[in-house]
């Protein structure tokens, strides 16, 4: 296909991932970066040379030769930057989250227009053992699904000696903490894997801010969570429970399954092996046996390795990436729950 002639706005850690993906690969062609940060463009342009480098994202999309955006930089003023992108017919790829609300979200899919845009949430799904999984459970392999379990603790280590981002726990310039930080990834692989048919309707959510024994260990001022537990409840009954912490009293812990009335799957965001996959499966004779998930050949769906080679597939192939905007709603929504019920000690019911 004919390269996507792309910029990337915001050249930080994770917009250098995007930009050395751009500079890698046969279909996409870097034609921009931009930062407002002076030491982030030398970097970039020191490491990627991109043929425009720009102090801002306003020159960047006057640019008339980039097709499609990247944003990677924090998401107070995504949805800001994103909306002036459709404007300029853009094609736009959002880190996640997404945004900082629902009504973002909603903005952002009213100004999308025939435009190709998603949400980087989906970096989980894209190895050979989440499309497996997701063609079994797809397929009924597992029957009804009843519940959807994800429990991931990361202990803390010593005291940093460095500084810690002041973004990354404050509400105001990242939306949250934890649940935004890696509970999107979480969220968007669970639905994802069981095709975005699951249908969240009511959460029950509580949240806990760092250990007082961990403050040193965070930014001054940090005023998000670092661990946050959830139960969601879908239309067809199935329950999800959710639970991330980092910083925690313990030390790490990690525990994926889905059950449904015919088998279930043991499984882990992240691990691209399908022999790590434990499918259990039942007969009425001899109960339950394990093994690892077989792999039945090519897997349906597109096969790419990440989410910008997705976007970029996307916009050639006039489909929306794995995960739009719609499905990035989605989650949003069971994330704006989360917070509503943890702040009230409720369960809040999710809108359609």
């Amino acid at each position: 296909m004919n390269p996507v002639k792309l910029g990337v706005i915001g050249c930080g850690v994770i917009g250098s991932r995007h930009l050395s993906i751009a500079s890698d690969s046969d279909n996409i062609e870097l034609v921009a970066a931009a930062d407002l940060i002076d030491a982030n463009r030398e970097r970039a342009t020191e490491r990627f040379n991109p043929p425009k480098m720009y102090s801002n994202d306003i020159d960047l999309l006057d640019n008339d030769d980039v097709e499609a955006v990247v944003l990677a930089f924090p998401t107070q003023y995504r949805t800001e930057v994103a909306l002036r992108a459709f404007e300029r017919g853009k094609h736009v790829l959002i880190e996640k989250p997404i945004a900082m609300n629902v009504g973002e979200v909603k903005q952002l899919i009213s100004a999308r227009g025939e435009l190709v845009s998603g949400c980087c949430s989906s970096r989980n799904r894209f190895n050979k053992a989440a499309r497996l999984a997701t063609q079994l459970i797809t397929t009924g392999g597992l029957g009804e699904l009843r519940t959807v379990h994800c429990r991931a603790i990361r202990g803390c280590g010593k005291e940093p000696d460095t500084p810690r981002p002041d973004w990354r726990l404050t509400k105001a310039l990242n939306g949250g903490g934890i649940l935004v930080n890696w509970g999107c990834y979480d969220i968007d692989f669970l639905l994802g894997i069981t095709g975005w048919e699951l249908k969240p309707k009511t959460v029950f959510a509580q949240t806990w801010t760092v250990p007082p024994v961990f403050e040193s260990h965070i930014a001054p001022g940090s005023d998000a969570e670092t661990h946050y537990t959830a139960l969601v409840r879908c239309e067809d009954g199935t329950v999800i429970t959710l639970e991330r912490g980092e910083f925690m009293t313990m030390h790490a812990h990690s525990d994926w399954e889905i059950i449904g009335s015919e088998g279930s799957l043991k499984l882990k965001l992240g691990d691209g092996d399908p022999a790590n996959i434990i499918h259990n499966q039942t007969t009425t004779a001899d109960g339950v046996s394990s093994d690892a998930l077989a792999d039945t050949g090519d897997t349906e769906g597109p096969h790419h390795g990440n989410p910008l080679s997705d976007f970029a597939a996307a916009i050639r192939e006039n489909r929306q990436p794995i995960t739009g905007l719609e499905q990035a709603l989605v989650v949003q929504q069971i994330t704006d729950a989360i917070y509503a019920s943890a702040e009230n000690g409720t369960a809040v019911e999710i809108e359609d």
